[in-house]
């Protein structure tokens, strides 16, 4: 033993039997104390996480089967719970009934809700607190504002984002959609794909060409009220996973909506849109962690219960040591994670440190989720354990929200790297 070790134990003879031990992904409890340790959270972003795991634990995970195997969970009545709780607006102005706080309080949110056992409930409340509507927070007018936005922070209305269609996905410049203006309104054709709360939704944030213009300068977001006239949703589609989460594809055939429904400038709607991506992408980043954290630690209990060839399966050298690469893996990414959101809080451009995350944690999950289900053996390809769902619901990080690809090429543009277009 060293002078330096030997000098600790005479000081603090408890030292070691006050060292944590076990397993750090256990309970949300741990969860907490571990991140009030970083400089991001703050105690009241722990207490906004509990009120928050209360509702979870009460109202969400004791229906998540059901919801899976029904295809479509009830977004009306989470909403609305989630609305009174102050959850659906943290980050947004308190005029509109939102708590007025920063960014990081809805990192926080997005965190937690990695807690519901499924990965579709998340999502769809993503969508509705901070995919579809920062742009709105940001650059509408107060009557668009009180007409759109605060009915949804209290949730007494479901939204949607309607962005992507089918030859039009991560490449946003290419939407066919476009808005004319006639007179006082906008005349709306065109359709949106894979939209998240398509089946449900009061409202749409939806993104359209107006003019003719260069494809990075003619576009505008526009609030289109779902029940106007021509506005079709035509069909819910089908998903290897998100099972909860409706789907849809809709159409639009001489929709008919209020000029004064456009959102900021008109031409502006892609640099809207863009920004909307960068919080959704951290969004997402921060809502794979806890699943992520949960999945290690329920393949750590079971493969120290299972045996194989008269041993657990955890005390192979192979397993163990991939299970901690894995943890380390997903404390980088928290880290990346964490720096990203603290900049963005303080008002700087994290487009390039928002795309490694984005495009780190849909690696990782795939990663994560492939090498704890081979552990769990056949039990692993049943639907009765997490690690088969997250699997599942985790392949669309890598594509959703701009596809590994779309990263990439962002990364490599800030990085000099990518070659110009001739």
């Amino acid at each position: 033993m060293t002078l330096k070790w030997a000098s600790l134990l005479r000081r603090w003879p408890g030292f070691f039997s006050r060292l944590p031990t076990g397993p750090i992904y256990q309970t949300a409890a741990n969860q907490s104390t571990l991140q009030a340790q970083n400089s991001l959270y703050t105690p009241d972003h722990i207490a906004i996480r509990e009120t928050l795991r209360k509702i979870i634990d009460t109202e969400i995970n004791p229906y998540v089967d059901q919801w899976e195997d029904a295809g479509q969970f009830p977004a009306h009545k989470v909403f609305k719970i989630l609305g009174n709780a102050g959850i659906l607006g943290v980050n947004k102005p308190t005029e509109y009934g939102g708590l007025g706080l920063d960014f990081s309080y809805s990192i926080a949110i997005a965190e937690e809700l990695g807690n519901i056992r499924c990965s579709g409930v998340p999502m769809a409340i993503g969508v509705q607190s901070d995919m579809a509507t920062p742009a709105l927070t940001r650059f509408g007018s107060d009557e668009l504002k009180r007409q759109f936005l605060v009915p949804t922070i209290a949730g007494d209305v479901v939204t949607c984002l309607g962005v992507s269609e089918a030859g039009a996905g991560s490449d946003v410049a290419s939407i066919k959609t476009t808005a004319v203006k006639k007179g006082d309104d906008y005349i709306i054709n065109g359709s949106k794909m894979w939209t998240t709360n398509g089946c449900q939704a009061d409202w749409m944030c939806l993104l359209a060409n107006t003019s003719a213009g260069p494809p990075h300068k003619n576009k505008s977001l526009i609030c289109l009220p779902m029940k106007t006239p021509g506005v079709q949703v035509t069909k819910k589609i089908e998903k290897i996973g998100m099972k909860s989460s409706d789907t849809a594809q809709i159409f639009f055939e001489d929709v008919r909506v209020p000029s004064k429904y456009l959102i900021g400038e008109e031409g502006m709607g892609f640099t809207y849109q863009m920004l909307q991506f960068q919080e959704e992408r951290m969004w997402g980043v921060a809502n794979v962690l806890t699943p992520m954290g949960n999945i290690l630690q329920e393949t750590i209990d079971y493969t120290s219960q299972r045996k194989v060839f008269n041993q657990p399966v955890l005390h192979n050298q192979v397993v163990h040591f991939r299970l901690a690469e894995l943890a380390t893996e997903v404390e980088l990414l928290r880290s990346l994670l964490y720096r990203s959101v603290a900049m963005y809080v303080e008002g700087n451009d994290v487009t390039k440190l928002a795309s490694m995350a984005k495009l780190k944690a849909g690696r990782l999950a795939r990663e994560l989720s492939d090498s704890c289900l081979q552990f769990w053996g056949g039990m692993g390809f049943t639907d009765e354990v997490l690690v088969s769902r997250f699997y599942r619901d985790s392949r669309l990080l890598s594509i959703g929200a701009g596809a590994d690809e779309v990263m990439l090429s962002i990364i490599c543009k800030f990085m000099g790297t990518l070659p110009s277009k001739k």
